[in-house]
């Protein structure tokens, strides 16, 4: 090829390479444009264990003075006399040390928040003893409770709290009835007030999400996050807001190392276990009934001698069979009775006759060899020798 010739070719080349370039690029152009994707990634560092993270968060942009640890810590972290202690955790850790404490912070002007314990499988477990002094009793019933917040949708709380009674003491506030159980109640101490709620579920940093492997293009749902939430814990945290510190006290809740690997690693351990299944439906024996046992070793002589006359019968060697029992007929003959072996013939067949009992013509018959085609005669001379040999 000319050089010339081999310029043109790979310009042309060259030419359609880039024709081609340019109409993918026009292509996806026209079809495809650049969006923006908001990503929410899981809780981290505090958040990921501070339940009231967001709350302590929250009431810092108001301006107002909050704590947050995981031990209440009177001695350690003594609340003034003005000051809100918010106990996300069971009260019933409280002893009846702290509970007096408590009580006599309350009358000097402190804000109390607490929740009836969850609901147990089990049943019997005492109310705390903070709730003895206060003339509350915790009820099994739980009973999601309406509540409406001026332009948001239709809402409910409580759904998973206990509901609670009282007795001989008349609250400020109150969301229930006697014959359902209170959800929210707001009792007078001395100088300061006491909040009993079913649930602190509301002040969380966002709601659980039922499904672990959920959409991480979609916005967290519940919690502080909800317009009626924030409305419902500015009205609950009220008394002494803005006038003394938050002492907010949450039991730490750090996922267990199981649960982590279950929900965050499952892109690992499904592949994994899907692995093993495979390496062992191939490594185990095939299902079905077991295989029977094989057949022992058989040396009956009966059985071979029948087995091999057959096969000799089977292929026209009748012959040889008939000769071996006219044979062992002569040998016994020849034993029992040497005269009548002796001769031959027609004699001889009526001299065996004579001695056994038998027709002579039963007797000669069985000593003459039979057709080769005559399968049924071999039988009958075959039969008729045997029978003849054991009478011997």
């Amino acid at each position: 090829m000319k050089r010339s010739v081999r310029i043109t070719l790979i310009a042309g080349l060259v030419a359609l390479g880039g024709l081609l370039i340019a109409a993918g690029a026009h292509w996806f152009q026209r079809n495809y444009h650049r969006v923006e994707q908001t990503l929410y990634l899981p809780p981290a560092g505090e958040a990921a264990y501070n339940p009231l993270y967001a709350l302590r968060k929250t009431l810092e942009a108001d301006g107002v003075k909050a704590q947050s640890r995981q031990r209440l810590a009177l001695d350690a972290h003594p609340p003034g006399p003005r000051d809100t202690v918010l106990l996300f955790n069971e009260a019933s850790g409280l002893d009846a040390r702290q509970t007096e404490r408590l009580l006599d912070w309350v009358g000097q002007g402190g804000h109390l928040l607490v929740r009836t314990p969850p609901r147990r499988v089990w049943d019997g477990s005492p109310d705390p003893l903070l709730f003895a002094h206060l003339g509350i009793e915790t009820r099994e019933q739980n009973q999601c409770a309406d509540f409406q917040v001026e332009g948001q949708r239709p809402h409910v709380e409580f759904c998973r709290g206990r509901r609670f009674r009282l007795h001989d003491v008349e609250p400020e506030l109150a969301w229930g009835d006697l014959d359902a159980g209170y959800v929210y109640a707001r009792l007078p101490h001395g100088d300061g007030h006491v909040d009993v709620l079913a649930d602190f579920d509301f002040l969380v940093n966002q709601g659980e999400s039922g499904n672990p492997f959920g959409d991480p293009l979609k916005r967290p749902q519940g919690g502080l996050r909800d317009v009626p939430h924030q409305a419902l814990a500015r009205q609950v945290l009220a008394p002494n807001y803005g006038a003394g510190t938050m002492h907010l006290i949450y039991a730490a809740d750090m996922p267990s190392l199981l649960r982590t690997i279950l929900f965050r690693g499952w892109m690992v351990w499904v592949p994994l276990l899907i692995a093993l299944l495979a390496w062992l439906w191939s490594r185990m024996q095939a299902f079905g009934p077991a295989l029977p046992a094989p057949p022992m070793d058989r040396r009956s002589l009966l059985e071979h001698v029948r087995a091999s006359g057959d096969h000799l019968f089977r292929y026209g060697r009748g012959a040889l069979l008939y000769t071996a029992v006219r044979q062992a007929f002569l040998a016994r003959l020849r034993r029992r009775d040497p005269v009548a072996a002796a001769l031959a013939g027609d004699a001889q067949a009526e001299a065996v006759a004579e001695r056994l009992g038998v027709p002579a013509d039963t007797v000669r018959t069985a000593l003459q060899t039979p057709s080769t085609h005559d399968k049924a005669g071999f039988r009958d001379r075959i039969s008729t020798l045997i029978q003849l040999r054991n009478r011997l």
